[in-house]
């Protein structure tokens, strides 16, 4: 009988498995689309308003403001994320993260003066900020792990997709109505997201046991429960160590109900919450692994010369249209994007990380001894009366590819699959946070290290500092795909030190124990 009524389950293909998953995160593509409109659209406002002649319009010192003004603010907003993540869900966040970038758009669409003009990006970089724990966090709990690395790429895809649009719109209208047309984004947002499932390890951790049956179900190809069986129970235990109160845990409390840690006041709960949640291995080593990570892909020199990027491709006197090279920047990415989840499936995150870092590294120095041979000491890329001529096709070149191999740049990725259930919300804000600071910090100081060192020293500086990054992360960065949530928990939740399993790094702990061994004092009997 039991025989009979196994042969009746079909298995479900694998395409099936793959375009449910794929629509699940349908959603999450239009707010990432719109979070690269956002963070690229002052690209195209900025020298349209830079000592306009008519209009708004914007001195240098108040440019360097604008142009970094959105990075400011999304720390704030990335803050706000984890909580919101935690308390509504993941489904219901990714609708309540529209609503800044709604507001946002209006404004700038109605900028009637400075101060708006700046509210309005403000507005956009705040937007921006709470977005990032839901996105990253909702295509790393629906996806197999089979999947995820692929995946998860192709959705931070979009993205790129999102900057493309803003070039574009900014080429072909006026920046205003560019804004008013970018307001359709996040209202397809909202009302896609009422047809994508909530994930069901959240759904578990709030009781909802049957809802989660039903989402895995759906997640999983339009399955049947008798299909997804094995997986849910992996999720049932999983999620009955997370939902355990860490401090009964250490304390070898076997009573959970109604534990008094859980039922005290909301100060002392967040107290505890980071004591006991954050700053644990589980956590604190990816967190530190991911934030290093960050800080040497945004210093590698795309993201600081982002807001005055049109202006810098003049500087650099390319060949042609500087808006139509931005244009194709934008398009460039997409590509790319498809590459690095090609690549991600073949050699892994690790080599895909590394390689794309170091490369990044070697084309800002290539700038930078570009800029020291051929521009003389005076262009600044803020002034426009030093630019000069636009005839030359290598920085052209060069520039492109610093673009390419900074697109293929993982690091969102990594922290979508890093952090723990019981921190995930919290650290993903958090390292939101913590990257938007660093790229607020490396955008501002772009303006002082040129005036300071011209462009030849500000991309020299930026070369050498990713080298230095890409040996930190050779060393320390351990491989993640194909690898489930809880098998990553686990590896960061070890006792011994982490190290890279790479050959050449198991060579040099190898030789390493050999001379340790060799140096033990003999024991005389």
């Amino acid at each position: 009988m039991t025989s009979r009524k196994s042969e009746k389950v079909k298995k479900v293909s694998r395409s099936r498995v793959i375009l449910s998953q794929v629509l699940a995160c349908l959603a999450l593509d239009f707010l990432l689309i719109g979070l690269g409109m956002s963070i690229s659209f002052v690209t195209m406002v900025l020298p349209e308003v830079m000592d306009a002649k008519e209009g708004l319009s914007i001195d240098q010192t108040q440019a360097s403001w604008f142009g970094s003004m959105a990075f400011l603010f999304q720390p704030l907003g990335s803050i706000f994320s984890g909580p919101l993540l935690d308390y509504f869900g993941r489904k219901k966040a990714l609708l309540l993260v529209n609503i800044p970038h709604l507001v946002a758009w209006l404004l700038m669409y109605f900028a009637w003066n400075v101060p708006s003009l700046f509210v309005g990006n403000a507005l956009l970089g705040l937007g921006t900020g709470i977005m990032e724990a839901p996105s990253v966090t909702y295509v790393g709990e629906v996806t197999d792990p089979s999947l995820r690395g692929c995946l998860t790429t192709l959705t931070n895809g979009f993205t790129f997709i999102g900057i493309f649009i803003a070039y574009l719109l900014g080429t072909v209208l006026p920046w205003k109505q560019a804004a008013l047309v970018s307001l359709t984004v996040p209202l397809a947002t909202m009302a896609l997201v009422l047809l994508v499932p909530e994930t069901p390890i959240w759904l578990l951790s709030k009781g909802r046991q049957k809802e989660a049956l039903l989402s895995l179900c759906r997640l999983r190809g339009w399955a049947e429960p008798e299909d997804v069986k094995k997986e849910f129970e992996e999720l049932l235990q999983y999620n009955e160590h997370v939902t355990q109160c860490v401090i009964c845990v250490k304390e070898g409390n076997g009573d959970f109900e109604g534990c008094d840690h859980l039922n005290c006041g909301i100060v002392k709960r967040i107290v505890l919450k980071f004591k006991h949640t954050f700053f644990v291995k589980e956590t604190i080593r990816p967190f530190t692994l991911v934030m290093a990570y960050f800080f040497f892909h945004s210093l590698s020199g795309l993201q600081s010369l982002r807001p005055n990027m049109i202006n810098f491709c003049k500087a650099l006197g390319m060949k042609y249209d500087s808006k139509t090279i931005v244009v194709v920047v934008g398009a460039v990415f997409i590509p790319m994007n498809l590459i690095s989840a090609t690549i991600v499936k073949m050699i892994g995150k690790r080599k895909l990380v590394i390689g794309s870092l170091l490369a990044t590294a070697l084309s800002s120095l290539s700038i930078g001894i570009y800029a020291r041979i051929k521009l003389p000491s005076t262009v600044f890329s803020y002034e426009p009366s030093t630019f000069p001529e636009p005839n030359e096709i290598l920085p052209v070149v060069l520039f492109m590819a610093l673009v390419c191999f900074t697109s293929l740049g993982i690091p969102w990725i990594l922290l979508s699959e890093v952090f723990p259930f019981k921190s995930r919300g919290m650290a993903t804000g958090l390292a939101a946070a913590f990257n938007y600071l660093i790229v607020f910090v490396i955008t501002k100081t772009n303006y002082n290290l040129e005036s300071s060192f011209h462009i030849s020293g500000t991309f020299a500086l930026y070369g050498i500092l990713t080298i230095i990054g890409t040996v930190y992360i050779y060393l320390f960065l351990p491989e993640t795909e194909n690898k489930t949530l809880a098998e990553i928990e686990t590896y960061y939740k070890g006792d011994q030190k982490i190290f890279a399993d790479d050959f050449l790094i198991n060579a040099l702990i190898k030789k390493r124990d050999v001379n340790f061994e060799s140096n033990k004092p003999m024991l005389v009997s």
